[in-house]
């Protein structure tokens, strides 16, 4: 136990670092695998146990003597007006049947783990037809999409803490470093603007959370158009690492529980002495296998085929050492778009630590566009400092362009 106090699990420590990059390429690499996977009249279920299968092979190629690695979210695919993570379980015959339909758009949340650091990441697709390659999206959906990926550039980049990448004098860098960061009624208004840009709204309640080692709802959270009774708590400052989420809907944003059996989970850091041999067994595997991420009942099925397992997550959820979490979705039913991207904050700006692909704006046409200056501007702001320009780097568009519908603007964001 002394040693463990002894080890330094800040991103001061370079293994910190490496070892939530590591995760983070796992984590990109699925997400691509699973994205292909997504095409009309596939199920849903039988893509989260293959994107599951690949997270387990990637990890196992990695840190060989490491026994804390693994899942940090196992693979979720979630219908055009589910807002949280789905993965149905293959027991339940109507949920295993589902399928998806061309032309919805569906959110991917998976991630892996090294050593208790975890990366998540999160992407709307918009599903093609069977054997038919993607066609240009417009209309609507584009103007969710475009909606979506402006929104969360604009959030990434007020997750910056003030001054850090501020030039000039000593001088001028104090006066930049003393400004307060914003509030997270002035982040909802922003990000408001953006989605009203495109005739959307924010989804309620989306919310970032500070991420730590074997921890990925920390003491920390922004929560984006605050359902009554929540609100966010902290300010992102350098040293810390961030799960950024956006979320947004082409209905009111208001959302309603659906009334379908939880099947996401997670261990909490309660304590407490389960009654039951069966329960303690099941939370034994959980802990094992799981550690403090979530993971799913499919997966716990899948694990050892017992269906006593159920008996013990009752339990567990009953004395509060598991938490379930509910399936949540529009309340109009409207389509929803969700982005989730796992952030290092640097002195040297932000460094993605596992990210959705840029969107291709090529391929996404809408006939709104952002005009808003002050948007505009923080769009124009880069994630991170100039640490030297790459021989084979594409000159960036500047954000005015691209918010306006450039059709061959390049993402100026940087994961360094």
């Amino acid at each position: 136990m002394s040693d463990e106090k002894e080890i330094d699990y800040s991103l001061a420590n370079p293994d910190t670092l490496t070892k939530y990059r590591v995760a983070a390429t796992i984590s990109e690499k699925v997400l691509a695998a699973v994205s292909k996977l997504c095409v009309a009249g596939e199920k849903i279920v039988t893509i989260c146990q293959k994107g599951d299968k690949l997270i387990e092979d990637e990890v196992s190629k990695v840190y060989r003597t490491t026994k804390l690695k693994g899942f940090s979210h196992p693979t979720t695919v979630s219908p055009s007006s589910y807002v949280t993570p789905y993965t149905p379980l293959t027991s339940d015959t109507a949920e295993a049947n589902i399928e998806l339909q061309p032309g919805e758009p569906v959110k991917i949340q998976l991630g892996a783990q090294i050593d208790g650091f975890g990366s998540i990441v999160c992407d709307t697709i918009i599903v093609p037809p069977k054997d038919q390659a993607q066609e240009v999206v417009t209309g609507r959906t584009a103007d969710l999409l475009l909606a979506n990926y402006y929104a969360n550039e604009l959030l990434l980049r007020l997750m910056i803490p003030p001054g850090l990448l501020a030039g000039g004098s000593d001088e001028e860098k104090a006066k930049a470093a003393a400004v307060k960061a914003p509030t997270q009624t002035k982040i909802t208004s922003l990000l408001d603007k953006v989605a009203k840009t495109y005739e959307c709204n924010l989804v309620e309640s989306t919310t970032s959370w500070l991420f730590d080692r074997n921890e990925i709802e920390g003491k920390k959270k922004i929560v984006i158009a605050p359902a009554e009774g929540t609100k966010g708590e902290g300010t992102p400052e350098v040293g810390e690492v961030w799960g950024v989420e956006m979320g947004m809907s082409l209905g009111s944003g208001k959302v309603k529980t659906i009334d379908q059996r939880a099947t996401l989970l997670r261990r909490t850091s309660n304590t407490y002495i389960l009654k039951s041999q069966t329960a303690r067994k099941t939370l034994s595997t959980i802990q094992s296998k799981f550690g403090h991420f979530p993971f799913s009942l499919r997966q716990l099925e899948e694990e050892g085929g017992d269906t006593k397992y159920k008996v013990g997550v009752y339990e567990g959820v009953r004395q509060g050492v598991l938490r379930q979490y509910e399936l949540v979705g529009d309340k109009d039913g409207a389509p929803v778009a969700r982005l989730l991207t796992t952030i290092a904050i640097t002195k040297n700006g932000i460094t993605k630590l596992g990210a959705p692909p840029a969107l291709d704006l090529s391929k996404v046409q809408s006939d709104k566009k952002i005009t808003d200056e002050e948007i505009l501007k923080i769009l124009e702001q880069p994630l991170s400092k100039n640490k030297g320009k790459s021989k084979n780097k594409k000159k960036k568009k500047p954000a005015k362009k691209a918010a306006g519908g450039d059709d061959n603007a390049e993402d100026d964001s940087d994961d360094e």
